[in-house]
């Protein structure tokens, strides 16, 4: 694909702006020193393309490889791909060891994940976070046009709001959290708690999966900077899901995330998926159950609680051996972060373990493939699962569980969920499950092996019903008009 600069995302006319950790393309190095950029589409670049095109929009974002000191100013040309404009912020690889895989993966991350692994506070990696969130603000501020409309995503860039609010105040922004937001208690520990606070009530709509999460931010805002009036700081006051600082009023609100179900439907009931599907279930050798894991390989995911679980219904006779498999499709995942390599080598271990007592030369119990799946053989897998094992100890929301419901247009299938996931809170008609508690997991499982077509079809009709009427593209209109109303 050809990239080229494009004169409205640097001329600062922009009147939509989607500002991320990533572009919706990456930066690829070629053998012979060239570069290429390729297009990764997911979900909330599916949802907001339209937008873009539609209203001169552009989107801010790093390309997905570190920039050399000699390159980074070119790295900071504006592209213009199949309509797309698209302004890319350099990080080197400091900026990438300290940013982001320091303070957003090894702080953040694990505090909003509810400490499953200990945050590291480490003052460089803040400073740094501090650092490139001001380079994402400014290229923001250079590319929006007057009383455009921002729209930050995520916790990679929680200080943006307030610092575009400083360098523009003519905008409406609204921020997103994709990941959970912890309760008070845990983001308390954080040194720069009432930095992150601050940062996020530039915006003018702070969004969050569940309502859970707004109302432990509303808590956090009243708490921290409500308590700051000493130091000669404006007050706080919250109500109602609003949040008055001074003269202005930010919106909270609770707007979980979807994915373009119809889409997905569609794709599933394909010839071409369905004979895909059919030579899957043949190469795993047609046995009569397939249980099916798709995660990114992360500690929150809950791909142990799974092993475990699987592993002791054979030993109790609860599952064949004979006849059930398990798919465990891990995508890698921050391969340098510590905690990341030896989560991996746990779960191979298991791996190992399961196959070596219950497996046969030629038939493992456990199917475990450690890379990325196409996407059309994903769609295959979930059109020919028999159970989605979807046990993350916390999640925001879990899209995994909401493509598997959208491919099952046969009304086959069962889906055992996390109660921590977001997804929990819409798809009830799940086999939700404590992920803490073993016992229950394996019950879940049981339970989902063994019920009737009936049973099947009634929960997965009831799944669907959800999943199709709240696609990603209701998402986002119901977050750009809160926000339309809010700013």
């Amino acid at each position: 694909m050809t990239a080229q600069s494009g004169d409205r995302a640097r001329s600062g006319t922009a009147d939509f702006v989607v500002v991320a950790n990533r572009l919706p393309i990456d930066k690829v190095r070629l053998p012979d020193g060239s570069t290429e950029w390729k297009r990764s589409p997911g979900g909330l670049v599916t949802a907001l393309e339209p937008l873009l095109r539609r209203r001169q929009g552009a989107w801010i974002g790093w390309a997905g490889v570190p920039e050399s000191p000699d390159d980074a100013d070119g790295s900071r040309e504006p592209i213009e791909q199949d309509g797309l404009f698209m302004v890319p912020v350099p990080l080197s690889a400091e900026d990438v060891a300290l940013y982001y895989e320091g303070f957003s993966n090894a702080t953040l991350w694990p505090l909003y994940h509810d400490v499953i692994v200990k945050p590291i506070y480490h003052r460089q990696w803040w400073e740094r976070y501090v650092e490139v969130n001001r380079r994402f603000a400014e290229a923001t501020a250079a590319t929006a046009a007057e009383n455009a409309t921002v729209w930050v995503q995520d916790y990679q860039l929680q200080l943006v709001p307030k610092m575009l609010r400083m360098l523009r105040p003519d905008l409406t922004i609204g921020f997103f959290l994709h990941i959970p937001f912890p309760p008070v208690e845990l983001f308390m520990q954080m040194p720069w708690r009432t930095e992150i606070i601050e940062g996020l009530l530039g915006a003018d709509l702070v969004g969050f999966h569940l309502p859970g999460g707004a109302q432990n931010f509303l808590i956090l805002s009243r708490r921290l900077i409500g308590a700051t009036t000493s130091r000669g700081n404006v007050g706080v006051r919250t109500r109602f899901g609003e949040v008055h600082v001074g003269f202005r009023t930010v919106t909270v609100g609770a707007f979980p995330i979807s994915i373009d179900s119809s889409e997905l439907d569609q794709k599933a009931r394909t010839r071409a998926t369905r004979q895909r599907a059919r030579e899957i279930r043949s190469e795993l050798g047609n046995p009569r159950k397939i249980l099916l894991g798709v995660d990114r390989l992360d500690y929150t995911k809950g791909i142990d609680v799974r092993l475990r679980a699987f592993s002791e219904l054979l030993d109790e006779g609860r599952v064949n051996r004979e006849d059930t498999v398990l798919v465990q499709l891990a995508t890698p995942s921050r391969e340098r972060v510590e905690s990341y390599i030896a989560m991996r080598e746990d779960i191979e271990r298991q791996v190992g373990h399961v196959n070596g007592e219950y497996g046969e030369v030629g038939h493992p119990v456990v199917h475990y493939i450690h890379r990325p799946v196409p996407r059309e053989d994903l769609i295959a897998f979930f059109v020919a699962a028999d159970v989605m094992l979807v046990t993350p100890l916390r999640d925001g929301m879990n899209l995994v569980a909401k493509e598997y419901v959208a491919c099952r247009s046969d009304l086959g299938g069962a889906l055992v969920l996390s109660e921590f996931t977001g997804a929990a809170a819409e798809l009830r008609q799940a086999y939700l499950t404590n992920p803490h508690h073993l016992q229950g997991v394996k019950d879940a499982i049981e339970a989902a092996l063994d019920q009737t077509p009936e049973e099947g079809r009634r929960r997965m009709r009831a799944l669907r019903r959800q999943v199709l009427a709240h696609d990603v593209d209701r998402w986002a209109r119901s977050f750009l008009d809160a926000l339309a109303k809010s700013g």
